[in-house]
């Protein structure tokens, strides 16, 4: 009997697509041997048991929305979560739920809203992004800042081994010292070390207010204090330190981008700031003032306060429509991050380099700051892979002399493996290593992704 026959037998006729039904995901996503479906987790144990006697590659998808090719099945059995997208549970007074990997970001926080309650893990692609694949690269965006990334959202999980061992550590307690946190092995592992399949999520308290705001600054130097001043005056209800860089602010305002400028061009810098408070007519007037104080102090040159849910609708929709960088293809994108205070002399450094060698590049750049994400995304005028690897060095060389990570969101996959050592000393590489070699001696998790075989 093949290896698919006996995968049939735990899946059913419909758990599992074989030939023309597996369509060609490109370089990103591969063309599995099939994609299996699993509804359970001891369905998965069954793939992963039958996988590891065959030594059979097996590489797990959520949603499919990483950037760094970490999902790429290319002969492999590709393991879809998709029909394991329950949420199981809710408790409101202990403010966790329990969920199914394969369910999406956005059922997550809407059925938390629903009972009164907020989970906090904010990005672009929610609406297709499932837990599974969030835990599995540690998702962080636009909320970091104040409610920290993925790992420190999850507190307790459900895990399969690469042999089909279950690891049950549903730990519901945000307190729990008892030995190993054998949770943290499986956040951010990109799948390589084991199958996340449930989760025990923490949830906060639903928001009773938000204020947005669209900032212009004139320098560099006045961010990081604009951030600082902002953390101590808002007192703990900031959310949200988007900057947008003025090329990217002007891509997304004008046509064919369907944002409207909230503030005049012609500044270096937008800043859209966000707090999440308990009290509207008090967190308004504090939102006020405390803006009122930038502008006066000059460290603030000019300022747009939403009045409105559609208005801040409207000014998080500029930083979301993060598309609009396609209008400059053929484009390289890099996800890094590095402390505030080298941001600007990077950047410099970054776009004087790739100047010199393409005289009539674009290059967007916005993100996170306040979390130290930035988002690089050059175009240089050439997609093939030797100018993509030539930016690779201008961009990731800058980042290693200045202590930075070459991923700050979606993990290392195949895109960025030849870089990892830029950001991860020997040890800890090798310690890495050790733990694959554990967890999965004959390496059929993921192969391949985050360092070489």
């Amino acid at each position: 009997m093949s290896l698919l026959d006996e995968l049939r037998e735990p899946l059913g006729s419909t758990g599992l697509l074989e030939g023309g039904d597996v369509p060609d995901g490109g370089y990103r996503f591969g063309r599995p041997l099939a994609i299996a479906r699993p509804k359970t987790t001891s369905e998965v144990s069954a793939i992963l048991r039958l996988c590891h006697a065959a030594r059979q590659p097996v590489v797990a998808w959520g949603g499919k929305t990483g950037l760094v090719a970490g999902a790429n099945a290319t002969g492999a059995i590709a393991l879809s979560l998709e029909r394991m997208n329950r949420i199981e549970e809710i408790d409101a007074d202990a403010a966790t739920m329990m969920v199914e990997a394969g369910c999406i970001l956005s059922n997550v926080c809407d059925t938390a809203e629903a009972a009164g309650l907020f989970f906090p893990l904010d990005l672009g692609a929610r609406g297709s992004a499932t837990i599974g694949g969030n835990i599995s690269t540690n998702a962080g965006g636009n909320r970091v800042i104040r409610y920290g990334m993925m790992r420190d959202l999850v507190l307790g999980l459900e895990a399969v081994l690469a042999d089909g061992t279950i690891l049950s550590s549903l730990n519901h307690l945000v307190k729990n010292n008892a030995g190993y946190d054998l949770k943290q092995l499986f956040i951010g592992s990109e799948g390589t070390l084991g199958v996340v399949t449930r989760a025990v999520l923490r949830l906060r308290p639903k928001p009773k207010s938000q204020q947005v705001a669209l900032l212009a600054v004139a320098s560099f130097a006045q961010l990081p204090r604009l951030l600082r001043s902002l953390e101590a005056g808002l007192a703990g209800t900031l959310s949200a330190f988007e900057v947008m860089w003025h090329d990217f602010y002007e891509l997304v305002t004008t046509p064919p981008a369907q944002g409207k400028k909230p503030l005049p061009a012609g500044y270096p810098y937008y800043v859209l700031v966000e707090a999440l408070g308990g009290d509207q007519a008090e967190d308004d007037a504090r939102f006020e003032r405390v803006l009122g104080a930038e502008l006066e102090s000059g460290t603030v040159a000019d300022a747009t306060i939403a009045k409105s849910r559609s208005e801040c609708n409207r000014i998080w929709a500029l930083r979301d429509d993060v598309l609009q960088v396609g209008r400059n293809a053929p484009i390289f994108t890099f996800d890094v991050s590095l402390g505030i205070g080298e941001m600007d002399a990077y950047i410099a450094d970054v776009a004087g380099a790739l100047r010199s060698r393409w005289p009539k590049m674009t290059m967007m750049v916005f993100g996170h700051l306040g979390d130290g994400n930035l988002h690089v995304i050059p175009g240089v005028g050439d997609g093939s892979l030797a100018a993509r690897r030539a930016v690779e060095e201008i961009v990731y060389g800058a980042l290693r002399e200045r202590g930075g990570s070459v991923s700050a969101e979606h993990g290392i996959g195949l895109e960025k493996r030849e870089y990892l050592d830029f950001s991860r000393n020997p040890t800890e590489v090798a310690l890495m290593r050790s733990l694959k070699r554990a967890l999965d001696p004959a390496g059929i998790l993921n192969p391949g992704k985050i360092f070489a075989p």
